[in-house]
């Protein structure tokens, strides 16, 4: 993957989701609250679209499951884009995403 040519926050977003470490995943979704800025969110989907490490996946997947209705929200976008179908309707056969968030893209 080529180098991006960002600067601040997203840039150190970007750099965290490559890394794509447990710790740097838990550092991106930090930023998810309902008192998030759009523009934070939008930092944030991108940079997970970005992760690519096992371990990053499974702390993504880690959100999923047991984070916030906003992680949960984002986790599901990641793993529907990657096509992860299943995962996304166990999460939504549990509850913990409405049919929106499971069949959107």
């Amino acid at each position: 993957m080529g180098k991006f040519e960002f600067r601040g926050e997203l840039q150190f977003l970007i750099e965290k989701a490559i890394a794509g470490n447990i710790d740097d995943i838990d550092y991106i979704m930090s930023n998810l609250s309902s008192e998030s800025l759009f523009s934070m969110t939008r930092y944030v989907d991108f940079a997970l679209s970005l992760v690519e490490n096992v371990n990053g996946k499974e702390r993504i997947k880690y959100y999923l499951f047991n984070g916030t209705q906003i992680q949960r929200n984002y986790a599901s976008l990641y793993f529907n884009r990657r096509g992860d179908w299943e995962i996304v309707k166990e999460a939504f056969k549990k509850g913990l995403i409405d049919e929106i968030q499971a069949y959107g893209r």
